[in-house]
């Protein structure tokens, strides 16, 4: 018997920028109860308003704070049919110049915390032997300069849905990744003219991804029409991924 409920999708960092496209696009589904997750209350809870769907403060680097918001969803809504990993921070400098709290702190949100929320969503996905986890990771994750911290903690998280698409795909749960490239966020509009130009031209569309592009790829994993896929990394990157070289 098919489930005509509405399926319960979680997006952490959904306050903002790419994760608030994702949330928009999914809610646009109709087919789903969007909840969203982020440190930003207001931005959160006015995004939540607008798009008929719930907020949860997390700070998913805590494991208590993310014990607490999967304690609170198994009690409001008694599963959790998608996940998606959005949430990271960036604290760039080249390694020499880097100091070791940036490092420490990019590794704990970006790898640990995304670490976290997996646990607690594979309890739940595992008991009730179907659920979606969807890591947003990062082109860098193939190495950039001046990312040693974050090109590392996106390159673990690769690592860890390829090795959750293992142990969770005979519960009929489903784990990939989506790596953005050059997309169009508060981040790219803050460079300078010269370094954005540089960097369009250096992509072999000769032009920035919006974050609807992102949404549009969690659209298509999330969908339960979408199976047999497990263990990937899809690129939404402009063919960028395609060669070596250059700076996202």
């Amino acid at each position: 018997m098919t489930d005509t409920q509405p399926q319960t999708v979680l997006i952490t960092g959904g306050a903002s920028g790419i994760g608030l496209a994702i949330a928009k696009r999914l809610a646009e589904e109709k087919n789903y109860q969007v909840l969203i997750s982020d440190v930003q209350d207001e931005k959160g809870n006015t995004a939540a308003l607008s798009l008929h769907a719930d907020y949860f403060h997390c700070n998913i680097g805590e494991e208590n704070e993310v014990k607490n918001l999967f304690m609170e969803i198994k009690n409001k809504y008694n599963k959790l049919n998608v996940l998606v990993n959005n949430a990271g921070i960036i604290r760039d400098n080249v390694i020499w110049k880097m100091p070791v709290n940036d490092f420490d702190a990019v590794i704990d949100t970006n790898l640990r915390g995304t670490w976290l929320m997996c646990k607690e969503a594979a309890i739940i996905m595992k008991e009730q032997n179907a659920g979606r986890i969807i890591n947003i990771v990062s082109r860098a994750w193939l190495g950039n300069p001046g990312q040693s911290n974050y090109s590392a903690s996106k390159a673990g998280v690769v690592g860890l849905t390829r090795v959750l698409a293992l142990e969770l795909g005979r519960y009929n749960v489903y784990v990939n990744a989506i790596a953005p490239g050059l997309i169009d966020t508060p981040l790219t509009q803050n460079l300078k003219k010269e370094v954005l130009d540089k960097l369009i031209e250096a992509q072999p569309t000769k032009s920035v991804g919006k974050p609807e592009d992102v949404a549009n790829a969690v659209a298509f994993l999330a969908n339960e029409r979408t199976q047999f896929i497990t263990g990937q990394v899809i690129y939404v990157d402009g063919g960028k991924s395609v060669g070596a070289g250059g700076v996202v």
